[in-house]
């Protein structure tokens, strides 16, 4: 009887594992992480560091891939605390396979939200999308076609407080990493904010000059703008004032109608949120004072 060589066991590589820190800057911090890392079965891939002169910090991000099936991650949290303690460092270590997982908030206006389940379901936004949590119920159809559990919140001013309760125990429920904003149209409490500090994200029109209140591209056509823009940023009480993420602009010529223009400026908000969500969830945002570094 012939026999037969058993079959290859096919080993999944284990995944890379990102690094990110800030600190008081001082010489060698480069040469004690990354020496760290190559001692504890680490192989750097990408490494990336800034040092902010002005505020005296250092921020780095270390992408690197283990080396051996005996690494592990929980041991060299344990063992970087130590050296982290000597820098004084704010530090996170992670697997590249733990996505986040998003909330999406959405009111009426659906072209972020559309972008982002499109992004996420063929796999160019690394992230899974737990749930779609909108004030209105007009853009269930959009989540449904993706699958994804839509939760219809409506907000008045009594209903406010309860709303927000209502937020965060999905939060809590999903063990949710990020709220986007995608053209959430409600203002969020400071509580509430403070609560999501460093994991929510807004997109807001932003042209020059800046046009509060409705129908911001519509006065931009009236006024004749030759750029109109978007920005990205983390959510704080203060409105459209959080640290800025991601910022995209695009050019307005005279022969465009007012059509155009808003259909432009929707694109910059699609394509600066796209980027400040995919960012986020790939450790590259570190927080600065009221600025990002944004290892890109």
């Amino acid at each position: 009887m012939e026999a037969h060589a058993p079959p290859h066991t096919i080993r999944t590589p284990p995944s890379d594992h990102v690094l990110t820190l800030s600190c008081p800057d001082r010489p060698g911090i480069l040469r004690a992480v990354s020496g760290f890392v190559l001692d504890n079965g680490g192989d750097v891939v990408e490494c990336k560091q800034f040092g902010d002169r002005d505020l005296g910090r250092f921020f780095m991000r270390l992408q690197f891939a283990p080396v051996g099936a005996a690494f592990d991650t929980e041991q060299l949290r344990e063992a970087f605390g130590e050296l982290a303690a000597v820098y004084g460092m704010r530090w996170r270590l992670s697997s590249t396979a733990d996505r986040a997982r998003v909330i999406i908030m959405v009111s009426k206006f659906g072209h972020c939200l559309n972008d982002l389940l499109f992004r996420a379901g063929s796999g160019a936004l690394d992230v899974d999308i737990a749930a779609v949590v909108s004030n209105h119920p007009n853009l269930k159809f959009l989540a449904d076609t993706y699958q994804i559990p839509f939760h219809h919140i409506p907000v008045t001013p009594d209903t406010k407080n309860d709303a927000e309760a209502q937020l965060l125990q999905l939060v809590d429920d999903l063990h949710v990493d990020l709220v986007v904003l995608a053209r959430y149209m409600q203002i969020l409490s400071e509580d509430l904010c403070k609560h999501l500090e460093g994991q929510a994200i807004n997109i807001h029109h932003s042209v020059l000059p800046s046009f509060k209140g409705a129908r911001p591209y519509h006065q931009a056509h009236d006024r004749g703008v030759k750029f109109i823009g978007a920005t990205a940023h983390y959510v704080t009480a203060d409105l459209d004032e959080g640290p800025i993420i991601e910022q995209e602009v695009a050019r307005v010529d005279h022969s465009m109608s007012t059509q155009q223009v808003t259909e432009l400026g929707r694109d910059t908000e699609c394509l600066a949120l796209a980027r400040a969500v995919q960012w986020h969830a790939t450790n590259r945002v570190l927080l600065d004072g009221r600025r990002t570094v944004v290892f890109r």
